[in-house]
């Protein structure tokens, strides 16, 4: 989809005429959803967020913090399952593997999916009020002489035009395949009583599969109606220079793989986890006190360690032990990692993509631009998520609805039951 165009041309031809008070939110909501496309949305949003702001007569700087802080800040909230879940799922899965025994209980990827479908929208209100209340006020009118190239708001081309409905149709058609796999073919689970499920069905468990195909067809289709897809060999390199990008995270894969396995060939996560429990348990620290301390813990980790597989990779081995013998689903624990995880993304420094963005700030529109100048912005927008996400979590907690498909608060009974032998 990026390779193809189709996702900068749909941004840039769906988010016009937006009134100017909701502009912001709905940046921080697209911005939000946009870590479908991982890492993607991160340096192409914020610069289209700009352009957006100046066609409105807003400050553009605003306009990228809005876009920057949906990306970054709600990067773990989607509307659908994205590839986060998946990696993170992978990786709770390795340690309950390390700490049950291989096989012996797995959370599915969407264990997370019902509370970060609701995220997405408080994400969305929150970082457009911010906007509007603070960061808007605060950088004012903008002066176009400090501009250092031509601005101008393109349009969108016929032929792009052409592509994006064509692509939608596509999608269309694809979906509604799917939804006849569910509900006439073998994309459902079938009880005993011949009802069709969702939870543990084959259409959960081979999600990844299922979003391959949801994305990259409307992005061929898009990439050869603007011709920007000549033949099978444009497609090859779109998807080899997109995999070129990841040559870090397999690294990073090598070693998170040597490190969990020596954690749980060494059995020191089991250690630290009993030994930890214990402690927690006598000083009488095990309520939302202590969960809301693991979420502050791990956003100011994550000042410090940016990537959340790595955060994840170091911590996974110790907190789900730990928690799963205080009582807490592993699929909860590994939620409340991704709370602490997200907000704080939004100012750190450590990120690369901050420094892109100030990058094309400086390039673009504001060659006095500073690191201090987004960070003014990102700041008050990442406590505010980081507040509201401890809040809507504890009203979660308090009205016990479900976190993902079949996955609440507490430790399910049957692996309650693995724990005890």
């Amino acid at each position: 989809c990026e390779e193809s165009g189709l996702i900068v041309a749909l941004l840039n031809d769906k988010l016009r005429n937006v009134p100017p008070k909701l502009l912001p939110f709905v940046i921080g909501f697209v911005g939000t959803v946009g870590n479908l496309a991982s890492d993607t949305a991160m340096v192409v949003i914020p610069p289209l967020a700009a352009i957006l702001y100046i066609g409105i007569g807003k400050h553009p700087l605003v306009g990228m913090i809005a876009g920057y802080a949906g990306a970054q800040g709600g990067f773990s909230a989607n509307l659908m399952v994205a590839g986060t879940d998946a990696l993170l799922q992978g990786i709770t899965n390795n340690v309950l593997d390390g700490f049950l025994g291989e096989g012996v209980y797995h959370v599915d990827v969407t264990c997370n999916w019902i509370f970060m479908f609701a995220s997405t929208f408080m994400c969305s209100i929150v970082i457009g009020l911010v906007c509007n209340l603070l960061v808007d006020k605060r950088f004012g009118e903008y002066d176009r002489s400090k501009a250092m190239v031509d601005i101008k708001v393109e349009d969108v081309t016929p032929e792009e035009k052409k592509g994006l409905g064509r692509a939608g149709l596509a999608m269309l058609i694809y979906l509604a395949i799917v939804l006849v796999g569910y509900f006439v073919g073998p994309l459902a689970k079938i009880t005993e009583d011949g009802k069709r499920v969702l939870v543990g069905s084959p259409l959960i468990s081979n999600l990844i599969p299922i979003l391959f195909f949801f994305f990259i067809i409307p992005g061929i289709v898009f990439g050869y109606t603007t011709k920007k897809f000549q033949s099978t060999k444009d497609i090859n390199k779109a998807m080899t220079h997109q995999m070129q990008l990841m040559g870090s995270y397999v690294v990073f894969c090598f070693f998170c793989g040597q490190f969990n396995n020596l954690f749980n060939w060494t059995k020191l996560g089991t250690v630290f986890a009993i030994s930890g429990a214990d402690a927690l348990s006598k000083a009488g620290f095990t309520g939302f006190g202590m969960i809301v301390s693991l979420i502050l813990l791990t956003g100011f980790i994550n000042l410090l360690v940016p990537s959340g597989s790595a955060k994840w990779a170091i911590l996974a081995p110790v907190f789900i032990p730990m928690l799963i013998l205080l009582g807490y689903h592993p699929g909860f624990i590994q939620l409340i990692y991704r709370l602490g995880d997200s907000p704080t993304n939004a100012f750190t420094p450590l990120s690369p993509y901050i420094w892109v963005t100030l990058g094309v700030a400086q390039a673009k529109y504001d060659k006095d631009a500073q690191i201090g100048t987004l960070a003014a912005g990102l700041f008050p927008i990442g406590i505010a998520l980081q507040i509201a996400w401890i809040i809507m979590l504890g009203l979660w907690m308090l009205a016990g609805l479900p976190i993902g498909p079949g996955v609440g608060i507490e430790v399910p009974a049957e692996l309650a039951a693995l724990v005890i032998q």
